[in-house]
């Protein structure tokens, strides 16, 4: 076991942390030199468990990680094509929105072309825990490794994303029989392809149809039902007005906005993000239940309006009670596998949530620029990307507002660092990533 000591560590190597790492490396390159990103897995892949070969993203790809806030980067999605020899070829799609699986290409990318931020596989954080000096103050932050290192820091980012919800009526069925979206790619591939199984996808969004349309070709005799508690699938709220709350300046608005106003604003904007489906998925799915029907073959099935209040092992059979919204009667589903595209977590990440604990907090608040309100003096500061949707608004999880939120968390801790200079200079002094 070692010990090692950074100014600023970073916890996740996903989108939100690169963007970070691309803000210091352009905007802060002596703070850079002395930053380390930590990954758990062993590569840089968004969405790993839904990372379905013709899946697109629902973004812009000049909402990369850099582009809003420098056009002139070099780590611009634009460029990742034109290192790759693709531009004239991306540019011939006529399409905003890339593959799914470019846009993860171009996140390890960019992972690879850092030139001040190390970024370390492999080794993911197991435990956080605060620095306090003599008069209780904060003055940093100790990190577990899996491998059993540990890496002090004074500025610690968290950006791992949101764990996935399972929800409750699920969690006592056998763990093999039931796949949420985040680990689909690698679950499904255990199961064997050729079995007729019954498949049960639950959830109304665009998760769920993914999931349908993998199962569809991933288990090609499969008969999946999809199960959702609304009337039926719809598409996003897409409006070019709509879309304007996506914008990074309207975060300003969103903040400063009485807690009546953020709650209207995120019910609204469900449907912008949460509860509908991509046009083009959306279709696909429509004709794919419409060549069913016209064939006669009843292979595949959708039941709306319907709540999973129950869960059962009878044998071989996953038994799902569902309970009809319409009418209140209940019937029994039997199915081989359960397939959850059920989204995230609310909540903060249990990460956050123990660090809140360890500092004595009542609840998890955080500063415009995303820095955690810590309740005491410190030399020490914690930040939190993609988790703030409550007070950030709903693109906090998104790539929509990367770049400017890079930016904001650096010259925040810019300014800390001025505000706060080191007792012993030893920020100055020791270099980066030094053994003790």
């Amino acid at each position: 076991m070692a010990h090692r000591t950074v100014e600023l560590l970073a916890v996740g190597a996903g989108p939100a942390n690169l963007a970070l790492a691309v803000a210091l490396e352009e905007l802060a390159p002596e703070l850079a030199g002395r930053t380390l990103v930590v990954e758990r897995e062993e590569n840089v892949v968004w969405q790993r468990g839904m990372l379905l070969p013709d899946a697109l993203s629902q973004v812009s790809f000049l909402k990369d990680l850099v582009t809003m806030r420098n056009p002139r980067s070099e780590f611009s999605f634009l460029n990742f094509l034109h290192s790759r020899g693709r531009l004239d070829a991306f540019v011939n799609l006529g399409s905003f929105v890339p593959y799914r699986s470019e846009i993860s290409e171009y996140l390890q990318w960019v992972a690879d072309s850092l030139e001040r931020v190390r970024v370390e596989y492999g080794g993911g954080v197991t435990d956080l825990t605060p620095v306090h000096g003599p008069d209780g103050e904060v003055t940093g932050w100790t990190a577990g490794l899996a491998n059993g290192d540990t890496v002090g820091c004074r500025y610690l980012v968290i950006g791992a994303g949101r764990e996935a919800h399972v929800p409750e009526v699920f969690q006592g069925l056998p763990a093999e029989r039931v796949i949420h979206s985040t680990e689909y790619t690698r679950r499904i591939a255990e199961l064997d392809a050729d079995r007729p199984l019954r498949v049960a996808v639950v959830g109304g969004a665009q998760s769920a149809a993914e999931l349908f349309g993998a199962a569809l070709r991933d288990l090609p005799d499969c008969r999946p039902t999809m199960i959702m508690r609304s009337i039926g699938l719809n598409g996003y709220e897409s409006s070019k007005f709509t879309n304007e709350l996506f914008y990074s300046s309207f975060v300003d608005d969103f903040y400063e906005a009485t807690p009546e106003a953020r709650r209207q604003l995120l019910a609204e904007m469900h449907r912008a993000n949460y509860g509908g489906l991509a046009p083009a998925t959306l279709d696909g799915l429509y004709r794919q239940f419409y060549q069913d029907r016209r064939h006669g073959t009843d292979r595949l099935d959708m039941i709306t309006m319907a709540d999973v209040t129950g869960t059962a092992t009878d044998g071989d059979d996953i038994v799902l009670t569902l309970a009809d919204r319409r009418t209140g009667t209940t019937r029994e589903l039997r199915t081989d596998l359960v397939l959850l595209g059920t989204g995230f977590e609310r909540r903060m990440p249990r990460m956050v949530r123990d660090l809140g604990d360890a500092l004595g907090l009542d609840s998890i608040d955080v500063t415009r620029r995303y820095r955690v309100e810590l309740g005491r003096p410190s030399t020490g500061a914690l930040y939190l990307q993609g988790v703030n949707e409550a007070t950030h608004g709903i693109a906090d999880s998104l790539l929509s507002v990367l770049s400017a939120r890079s930016a904001e968390i650096t010259e925040d801790i810019l300014k800390h660092r001025a505000d706060h200079p080191a007792d012993d200079g030893a920020d100055d002094r020791e270099p980066a990533l030094a053994a003790a």
